[in-house]
């Protein structure tokens, strides 16, 4: 935190600078009207206070992505030799030209503001709506957000001073109309179980029908013993008020863990004014699916469920505030389970949602801390957020003994982040397989997503000390990060690294061959057909189901 002490304490010194002449201002971000479901309803009062962040120019974030993807690789001298918190830093950290122009024009302004990242490159003020209409030619209103009533107060566009174009690379929240996250699996209470022959001896005939943890471990081989390294744990994200419910853990252990103690608890961490009451009644259906099957699953490993409260300024509900949170963290979790997406990438202009993206890639310290998101719960016409981040591991859903891709794992590829090195090749030879098929309807050269896939399909919970099952690529994202935090216990029980950023390694020779590739399935929408399952990478199941003996050996054990 040296870094951040350092630079709050040049704005102040700065803050004596001598004002400058008018400046020339030139518009920075702007958008035609609101998003789709935004309605503008009054001006905004002029004495209303906002709370503005300043995202700074970082200094070298290609450098900091050529380092990433080398100790990511394993087939690099370097890999798992990860970056410490100062590291990182010195990669994204402002100039001093950036810092000076910065704070001088805050100064002319008599704006106090203060870093709330490590290496000072994100600044947080606080003024009234008459000020910033001012300080950014703007014209701050109140929009409303018809479905939900949720109002915000936006701009449909801000100025800046031209001598600060190069040095910031955009305030928020101004032009952004964000909607609501969205998860929230359906939940079925218990219904009669369908008959069903296997078609494999080591899968019980009961998984066809209901699928429990111990389905998840015959399918993928996962292991039963506990975990035994307490520095390695498991967080799981937790926004919009979905709570997860101690009494509904202890419930579902009791039914589906008889060989773990049903007195397990998870650990609880908030944010932005975020809580986790117990009053059964509120239990959250994404919350206990997501602690239920994380505890149940990554036996022994400690989970913490992170929950994001309303009361933070990022207008994310906390999206981008729970990841600072955790860059700040030298002890965050070695994986985190995130089950929730924006519906459409161009909710978020592309510079926040680059952002947002970035602040993942920061987010892998010397410990190996790295990242698991299911982004794309709801099929749409444009790639939701942040599945078409290419640093985060992205999770679609499968179903069936012999498994098929899901209809609702609808993967695809990003209209603004294009194809990573490391699937290069793979989405070439997917967009030649489809030819002329859904020619202009998505972009070929785009970051694609899932990555990997999971069961996803009639996952038995308890949710309000009811039994039933729920549906979705959110039962598959916990899935899959329990197996990677069971992988960075025995690396850490081995003396080694924990895992951190994860693609290079799953598309890598050895990382392919340690998934079950899945080669039917199709995920219609948008009134078309979708993508197709097929061999190798594909939208929808991407490299396939894991196989955790064949990942021990993929990772070194």
């Amino acid at each position: 935190m040296v870094l951040a002490t350092s630079f709050f304490a040049s704005l102040i010194l700065l803050a004596a600078a001598k004002p400058m002449a008018t400046r020339t201002m030139v518009i920075h971000e702007s958008r035609a009207a609101p998003a789709k479901g935004f309605v503008q309803s009054a001006a905004a009062p002029a004495e209303q206070e906002l709370t503005l962040r300043i995202a700074l120019k970082q200094n070298n974030i290609a450098g900091l992505q050529t380092e990433l993807y080398k100790v990511s690789d394993p087939a690099s001298e370097f890999y798992g030799q990860h970056l410490t918190l100062e590291e990182v830093a010195e990669f994204v950290k402002p100039t001093d030209d950036t810092l000076a122009a910065v704070s001088n024009w805050l100064s002319e302004n008599n704006i106090a503001a203060k870093p709330i990242t490590p290496a000072g490159d994100m600044l947080e003020i606080k003024i009234p709506v008459s000020q910033a209409n001012e300080l950014l030619s703007a014209e701050f209103s109140v929009f409303t957000h018809v479905k939900t009533g949720k109002t915000s107060i936006r701009t449909l566009q801000y100025s800046l001073p031209v001598s600060l174009i190069q040095h910031v690379e955009f305030f928020h929240p101004t032009t952004i109309f964000a909607p609501p996250l969205d998860s929230m699996p359906k939940f079925v209470a218990a219904r009669p179980a369908k008959r069903a022959t296997p078609t494999s001896d080591d899968v019980p005939a009961s998984c066809a029908s209901t699928i429990t943890p111990t389905c998840l471990q015959a399918f993928y081989s996962i292991p039963t013993t506990p975990a035994t390294q307490t520095s390695n744990t498991l967080g799981v994200a937790g926004f919009i008020d979905q709570w997860a419910n101690q009494a509904d853990l202890k419930a579902f252990l009791t039914r589906f863990r008889t060989d773990i103690n049903s007195s397990t608890v998870f650990a609880l961490e908030t944010l932005d004014g975020g809580s986790n009451p117990q009053v059964r009644s509120e239990a959250g259906i994404e919350a206990d699916l997501d602690t239920q099957y994380t505890i149940g699953i990554a036996t022994g490993v400690p989970v913490t469920f992170i929950s994001a409260g309303e009361a933070g300024p990022d207008d994310l509900d906390g999206f981008l505030d729970m990841i600072t949170l955790l860059i700040n963290d030298t002890n965050r979790p070695s994986v985190l389970s995130t089950s929730y997406a924006f519906q459409d990438e161009t909710d978020l202009p592309v510079s926040v949602a680059s952002g947002l993206c970035n602040t993942r890639r920061r987010c892998f310290g010397r410990s190996g801390r790295g990242l698991i998101v299911d982004s794309y719960a709801a099929r749409t016409s444009s790639p939701p957020f942040p599945a078409g981040c290419p640093f985060i591991t992205s999770v679609g859903s499968t179903g069936g003994i012999t498994e098929v891709g899901s209809s609702f794992s609808s993967g695809g590829f990003s209209n603004y982040f294009p194809t990573p090195d490391y699937q290069a090749g793979d989405v070439a030879a997917y967009v030649a397989s489809l030819g002329t098929t859904y020619a202009g309807l998505y972009n070929g050269s785009g970051r694609g997503f899932p990555d990997v896939s999971a069961q996803g399909e009639n996952f038995g919970i308890v949710w309000d000390n009811q039994f039933g099952t729920v549906d979705g690529t959110s039962c598959s994202t916990p899935t899959f990060a329990s197996i990677i935090a069971l992988l960075n216990d025995e690396l850490v029980a081995a003396g080694k690294a924990t895992l951190g950023f994860l693609n290079p390694l799953l598309y890598s020779p050895a990382g392919r061959a340690a998934f079950n590739d899945v080669t039917s399935g199709t995920n219609p929408g948008c009134d078309t057909n979708g993508f197709s399952a097929s061999v190798g990478w594909d939208p929808i199941t991407g490299l396939g189901t894991p196989n955790y003996a064949a990942l021990r050996t993929a990772v070194g054990l």
